[in-house]
């Protein structure tokens, strides 16, 4: 009898770090660049191994994600079944909108240290075989909050529920354990935030400022964004994992944050954003987007550890 070798997923689920760089790439059009990069992402664990040992309990974990535009040069596989580029959506005030991106790296340590290590040993072994398109260095701002100052993921997702929310299963049986990860990198205005009373921030989001209590909609129909970004369907609720992360600086003026939505389904994200931007009826907006505008859209699907070693496989 055959011995069924189990499949291990990448670490999508690695808890909230102190500090996280977000790194966007696309890849060259030429065949020493795909092998570059084939090569280089079979081998992440290895990489990761080299920069973690240096601290064992600085929590290090890198994800690598790969595009739906790069998907089938890259990999020599077939499609997760619901992999294609970012859609932009278009409301009536506000767009979200899309960007390139082939690669996805998400590298998380306690230690701003560490990520900058892994990411420099990582660019060294890519060199000129990708572009760069984004790089974002968040880190933790005090208890998990936004610098809206609000609470940030508390709709997560915990304990077993992790993996069901975010790990497809027999539903594509060539990419059980792997996922779907969106990213968005949004700033903020927060000299027109700060204008606001408390009360109608919190009539926003949805939820109190300090207590980080939830908080019902408004009689008038319009929705706050916690509940706009919540889907539900036949009474289920679709639970997405959030690693958003702030990031900025006081003295440039910028001030952000890095959305990230890894999911089962990505169905789930799209409607979301949907819901954000068209409105839920249509016409009523989540009112968070006139004071947060995203700066990219990319779509990307994380495979299994175990596919995505065998990308370095002649």
């Amino acid at each position: 009898m055959s011995r069924r070798v189990p499949i291990e997923s990448q670490r999508v689920d690695a808890p909230l770090t102190q500090s996280a760089t977000f790194l966007t790439l696309t890849v060259k059009d030429n065949p020493d660049a795909i092998q570059t990069v084939r090569s280089t992402i079979s081998g992440i664990d290895d990489l990761a191994k080299n920069v973690s040992i240096r601290d064992l309990g600085s929590q290090f974990a890198c994800t690598v994600g790969i595009g739906s535009d790069i998907w089938d040069r890259l990999t020599r596989l077939p499609r997760p079944a619901e992999l294609h580029p970012f859609q932009e959506i278009k409301g009536a005030k506000h767009t979200a909108i899309s960007t390139p991106g082939d690669l996805l790296f998400h590298i998380r340590s306690e230690r701003r240290d560490i990520c900058f290590e892994f990411e420099r040993q990582l660019i060294d072994l890519l060199g000129d075989a990708v572009t760069l398109v984004d790089q974002t260095v968040g880190f933790r701002y005090f208890d998990v909050r936004d610098l809206l100052g609000f609470v940030d993921g508390t709709a997560n997702p915990v304990g077993p529920s992790v993996h069901n929310a975010v790990l497809v299963a027999e539903e594509d049986a060539s990419f059980i354990g792997g996922s779907y990860i969106v990213v968005q990198k949004y700033v903020h205005d927060l000299s027109q935030w700060k204008n606001l009373p408390v009360e109608k921030q919190e009539a926003i989001i949805g939820r109190t400022k300090w207590e980080n209590i939830e908080l019902d909609d408004a009689d008038s129909g319009q929705q706050s964004h916690k509940s706009l970004a919540t889907i539900e369907e036949n009474g289920e609720e679709h639970e997405i994992l959030r690693d958003n992360m702030p990031f900025g600086s006081p003295s440039s003026g910028e001030f952000g944050t890095y959305f990230i939505g890894y999911t089962r389904r990505l169905w789930v994200v799209e409607k979301m954003l949907e819901r954000m931007f068209v409105g839920d009826p249509p016409g009523l907006h989540d009112l968070l987007l006139d004071f947060s505008s995203p700066l990219t859209g990319v779509t990307f699907f994380a495979p299994s550890a175990s596919v995505l070693a065998s990308l370095g496989d002649d």
